[in-house]
């Protein structure tokens, strides 16, 4: 087939037919026939063999029948799906073995897999909160999220939210201070869902129904384990729990004013890890607060204590007595 200007105007599928190619066949349809002549500006009529010679005449043309056009082109697709499903059964047979052996399987084979890559973290995800029937609980540390993370969120609470299951969630003290996040409670107003705040909190957790755990794998959150053993869920749960008594109602206001001796609850908890030897990076992660927030606190527990260097507050700070058995630790 030459490649002229027409012929490549017209390099369409029988699905996508022109608008010159409908008017030609259905004029063809109508009058019986139609001349080679008015069909040259629709070439892809012969290309799909929607006609054919007149064999009385050959300057005319005939149209198929749009039945036998439309069967001859149906008849592959058709076979194509027969083979698919039979090949379908052949698969499900050939597998059959293998799922009576993992039918019989102790259940510690299934109890701890490991998701690598978000699209097959969120697709295991998909899947636990789609079963969901009573409860989620999630442990979130870091401090207030992105837009977009929260958009995401809403997303996956709001089937959640319409099916009437319950939500806990845990976040750190600093969220309290993102305006995102109280948009975020606004946008589920009237959903059976509470917030509390810790200072300090474990990594990333997720919890469906005392049935299904998610935990990080990896510190970049490039993987993920999903725990399905009972007794593992059953300890993450009781953790979370121990968690839940610790914390804040987020309806409730932190006692946040400094001390006798001028030390915010902040200052006191950034106090305790810098005994413990953690660099500024470390408290600012562990605390869910940028480095740059977390050095102001430290200057300005510096000035309450009266130090000069960074090696007289560590002596300072366990001198004051300000880490007394009741902070929270």
């Amino acid at each position: 087939m030459s490649m002229n200007g027409t012929d490549r105007a017209h390099r369409h599928s029988l699905t996508d037919l022109c608008a010159e190619g409908k008017r030609l066949y259905a004029a063809a349809l109508q009058a019986g026939r139609i001349t080679r002549r008015e069909v040259a500006s629709a070439p892809c009529l012969i290309d799909f063999a929607l006609l054919h010679p007149d064999p009385d005449d050959p300057d005319w043309l005939r149209p198929v029948a749009p039945s036998i056009a439309l069967a001859q082109r149906l008849h592959p697709l058709e076979r194509e799906i027969q083979e698919r499903r039979q090949r379908t059964v052949d698969l499900t047979e050939s597998f059959d073995e293998f799922m009576a052996i993992s039918a019989q399987a102790p259940p510690s084979i299934h109890a701890i897999t490991v998701l690598e890559g978000s699209h097959r973290i969120n697709a295991a995800l998909d899947v636990a909160t789609a079963a969901l029937k009573k409860e989620v609980l999630t442990v979130q540390p870091g401090g207030g999220r992105p837009e977009h993370l929260l958009s995401q969120a809403i997303t996956r609470s709001k089937p959640l939210i319409d099916r009437g299951v319950s939500m806990r969630t845990l976040y750190q003290h600093t969220v309290r201070y993102s305006q995102n996040t109280f948009a975020y409670i606004d946008h589920l107003a009237g959903a059976k869902m509470e917030i509390r705040t810790l200072e300090q909190l474990i990594e990333r957790l997720i919890i469906c129904d005392d049935v299904v755990a998610f935990i990080p794998a990896r510190d970049d959150d490039s993987a993920a384990l999903e725990l399905r053993h009972p007794g593992l869920v059953a300890y993450l749960t009781k953790v979370f729990e121990h968690l839940w008594q610790r914390a804040t109602p987020l309806v409730q206001p932190l006692p946040s004013g400094p001390d006798s001796e001028g030390v915010t609850e902040v200052q006191r908890s950034i106090a305790k890890l810098l005994v413990e030897g953690l660099v500024d990076e470390a408290i600012a992660r562990r605390l869910g607060m940028n480095v740059r927030t977390c050095r102001a606190h430290i200057a300005k527990l510096a000035a309450a204590l009266g130090s000069g260097s960074r090696a007289q507050l560590g002596f300072l700070i366990a001198r004051s007595g300000i880490l007394g058995d009741g902070h929270e630790g």
